[in-house]
């Protein structure tokens, strides 16, 4: 069973995709416009996204960009356009699969599950509450999805990495930063990092600075 979210507009194929996927036992979330998706994606986790790319408020290229601004979920393009240049931009701007109409709700399916059986076998970092995927790109923190920067997320899978250890302060910059050694850089990006985290550099549950030396990423529990 997966969360889906069915990016649509035509409320016939919407409805007819719901029951085909309901019957597969899926949850599924069905919307019209891409800034309702933007809207669903940024406020929930789901596990899939299928996204139509003839949306009238937006193009589903454009729409599928602004998704992956926000999340790593991986996103089934369905599309009325057979061109394979046009897929194959799709998939290099951040599309998982795709689906040419019509197709069957076999068809459907199968590339769902396709997708899925990818995510899970993913590397998979767990420290305590805190889940990163690093090949999808995603964290959750106490099953809330968090929306990090992509230098944020770098950060956060390279002190996940190193879990336990006080990584220094110049090795997170020779990796992270090699272009200026600012150490204020790296201050902001972990203020900003605790904060999506839900902590505070004064009571401090994952990321734990070792003043003048480091900073180490713990399992709180």
């Amino acid at each position: 069973m997966a969360s889906v979210l069915l990016v649509e507009d035509d409320p016939v194929v919407r409805a007819a995709v719901t029951r085909a996927l309901t019957g597969q036992g899926h949850i599924v979330h069905g919307v019209a416009l891409a800034i309702e998706a933007l809207r669903e994606v940024t406020a929930n986790s789901y596990d899939v996204v299928v996204l139509d790319l003839g949306l009238p408020d937006l193009d589903g290229g454009d729409a599928l960009r602004m998704i992956r601004g926000v999340t790593n979920t991986p996103v089934v393009i369905a599309t009325a356009r057979d061109d394979e240049a046009g897929i194959v931009r799709l998939l290099n701007a951040g599309a998982d699969d795709y689906l040419v109409k019509p197709f069957s709700s076999e068809h459907l399916e199968a590339r769902l599950q396709a997708v899925l059986r990818r995510a899970r076998d993913s590397k998979q970092l767990v420290i305590g509450g805190l889940e990163i995927n690093v090949d999808l790109r995603r964290a959750s923190v106490d099953g809330q999805e968090l929306s990090l920067t992509h230098k944020e997320f770098e950060l956060l899978s390279f002190l996940a990495a190193r879990q336990g250890e006080v990584v220094p302060r110049a090795e997170i910059l020779a990796n992270l930063w090699p272009s200026h050694r600012d150490d204020q850089t790296l201050d902001v990006h972990l203020s900003w990092l605790r904060r999506k985290l839900g902590e505070r550099a004064a009571q401090p549950r994952y990321l734990h600075t070792v003043r003048g030396v480091g900073v180490r990423l713990v399992d709180p529990r």
